[in-house]
């Protein structure tokens, strides 16, 4: 096992550049060197042309909305992004307010709108231009049909099937060159024969993993049949790439016999400032509305005839507005009203050699943390709270997703280390890729503590020809999975601290080990779609667990009590030394997760390299090292 020196790579920080510091109190047009001259929004940290070794600090106590978008640094040089100053970590929101009584619009019988969105300005080039016909294509699967033809000074599509899902039906320009921190325009004329919702193009990686490149959101435009809309949107991009994509799915959207016409289609760099703001943007999917901070929360539905309840909401995609349910308004009945966008509050989607420290990472509708094809981060002493219900694929299905932090396709070298994660519509911590030869290694989770969240550790990686190395669930505590916000919601509930999709792809070197597993609405172990050579491949050793009634496990095709512990551990052969008892935790209804004196854990578990605990303490503290993310002192 690998566990020490992978660590100490990870730690190896390495060369220091200049620091930058952000404030509520700043000015983008200062130069942010020092505190007195900091820079004021998220836009400037990510227009940045930081270097290896660069840092940027948040002042505490202060809060921004919207996405963080890192820069790379490079071997033994982290770009790092933290706090400075004193008092609680600085908030990075992925929420909308919408807290004024003016917010709201009265619909009648009892029910609330945002009402309707404020135009972007639309912003014309001096010149317009046109894509030639070797940069457009169709993309056809599923069961869709459309042909796209050249056409005047754009092209005409004429669908004949529709297809189920988005990626069906692709609308694509490529060759587009972008750069990190560019803003960019696309202006076209488009006219559809029928009355539709255009999505919004993305911009995006050409190839797997499809990587998004804006930080921006993309908005739907409502075309009325027969008639020429202008259609503007703006996108900030955080790679650079000389082969990117704009993507408009269309499948399940443009209906057979329809005919879309794409007219003087312009694809420019732009000013910043042409930018509209987007603070309180809802041109995006609601995922959640957090009241008063929780622990109340409002339940998604699909259309607004299903608004029943006080605080049931609805999306209006067509509109971009929420609806909801309320005898009276809604800010007469809660002092804050978050409304969770579906977007990563950090995508570090390609990025590599970045730290992320000390920070509060609070409603957001996708990930708290995401994106793909990333290496080389480390993730500690972050709060990650109320992620996720975002709509991943629209309709029909309306799939919704959000983890506290996830590592997607091909990832290495990650650390996550004392987080505080808690109401995650999916998991705390993941990682998981559906990609052809796609490696995970040396990817390490320690000293975190979990609550509330639908899965504490969740992993898959497919198909076979992909291979996981060196992957480590260690020393973390997690409490009552199922018990949080979206659990309720779900049309899968599941509540699992363990939950191992199918994931053929080989495994070595997976620890899971010294982790406290307390309370969960269904099993603390799921693993019914593993193959058993993969789930027997796996060291699920020294943990603590505790679930009275119901299964404790479910894998190797049946069910298992924690009195049928011992058989499962026989039966699996790499279950060894794990206990079943009360984990006494000091008073987890007042989170507070550290263990008792007395309790069963103490100096119960592997010796496994990890010198401090949750605080920072040394470990060991006694005889041996305590399960959990805390040693009793």
């Amino acid at each position: 096992m690998r566990t020490l020196p992978v660590v100490l790579a990870l730690l190896a920080v390495g060369a220091q550049g200049a620091t930058y510091y952000v404030s509520n109190a700043g000015d983008d047009r200062a130069d942010g060197l020092s505190p007195e001259t900091a820079w004021l929004s998220l836009s400037r940290v990510a227009a940045a042309a930081l270097e290896p070794g660069d840092s940027v600090l948040f002042r505490r106590g202060d809060m921004w909305r919207g996405q963080l978008v890192p820069r790379s640094g490079a071997e033994g040089a982290y770009v790092l992004y933290g706090a400075w100053g004193e008092g609680p970590k600085p908030q990075l929101r992925g929420s909308a307010a919408k807290d004024l009584d003016t917010d709201w619009r009265d619909e009648g019988d009892g029910l609330w709108s945002t009402g309707d969105p404020p135009a972007p300005p639309l912003v014309v080039p001096a010149e317009w231009g046109a894509f030639e016909a070797r940069q457009l294509w169709i993309h056809n699967e599923g069961g869709a049909a459309s042909n796209l033809v050249p056409q005047g000074a754009g092209y005409r599509l004429d669908t004949t099937a529709a297809g189920g899902a988005g990626n069906h039906q692709q609308l694509i320009a490529r060759d587009l060159p972008v750069v990190a921190g560019g803003t960019y325009r696309l202006v076209a004329r488009v006219r559809s024969s029928t009355d539709l919702l255009l999505p919004g193009a993305r911009l995006m990686q050409t190839g797997s993993p499809w990587t998004g490149y804006s930080s921006l959101p993309e908005p739907a435009v409502r075309l009325a049949a027969g008639e020429w809309t202008l259609v503007v949107q703006y996108y900030q991009s955080h790679t650079t790439d000389t082969n990117a994509r704009l993507t408009w799915s269309l499948g399940g959207l443009v209906p057979a016999g329809n005919r879309l016409e794409f007219e003087r289609v312009t694809f420019e760099p732009c000013d910043p400032a042409d930018v509209p703001g987007v603070a309180t943007d809802l041109s995006i999917d609601v995922g959640n509305i957090i009241f008063d901070g929780g622990p109340r929360c409002g339940v998604k539905r699909w259309k607004v005839e299903d608004l029943v309840d006080e605080g049931d909401y609805w999306y209006d995609r067509e509109n971009q507005r929420v609806w909801l349910r309320c005898a009276v308004n809604p800010t007469a009945r809660w002092q804050s009203l978050e409304l969770a966008l579906r977007r990563h509050i950090i995508d570090q989607s390609g990025r590599s050699w970045v730290i992320y420290e000390n920070l509060d990472l609070r409603y957001g509708a996708a990930h708290g943390i995401g994106g793909g094809s990333v290496h080389h981060t480390i993730s500690r002493d972050l709060d990650i709270s109320y992620i996720g219900g975002g709509d991943q694929t629209g309709p029909p299905r309306h799939v919704r997703f959000g983890n506290g932090i996830e590592y997607w396709g091909e990832a290495s070298d990650h650390l996550v280390e004392r987080c505080r994660i808690w109401e995650v519509y999916d998991a705390a911590l993941t990682n998981q890729s559906n990609g052809d030869a796609t490696p995970h290694t040396n990817i390490i989770y320690r000293n975190n503590i979990i609550w509330n969240c639908e899965y504490s550790f969740e992993y898959w990686n497919r198909p076979e020809t992909s291979h996981t190395d060196n992957v480590q669930f260690i020393h973390n505590t997690c409490y009552n999975a199922g018990y949080g916000w979206g659990h309720g919601q779900r049309p899968d509930p599941g509540g699992r601290h363990l939950c191992f999709y199918a994931g053929p792809a080989p495994v070595s070197n997976f620890l899971v080990a010294n982790n406290v597993f307390v309370g969960c609405t269904n099993n603390a172990l799921y693993a019914p779609q593993l193959a058993p050579g993969i789930l027997k491949a796996m060291r699920i050793e020294r943990n603590l667990w505790w679930q009275p009634e119901g299964n404790l496990i479910w894998a190797l095709e049946k069910y298992y009590t924690q009195d049928q512990f011992d058989a499962y551990q026989a039966e699996v052969g790499n279950a060894r030394g794990n206990l079943v008892a009360e984990a006494r935790l000091v008073d987890p209804a007042a989170l507070d997760f550290r263990l008792a004196a007395d309790s069963p854990a103490v100096d119960a578990g592997l010796e496994l390299g990890v010198a401090e605990d949750f605080g920072r303490a040394a470990r060991p503290a006694g005889a041996g090292a305590d399960i959990g993310a805390w040693e009793v002192r």
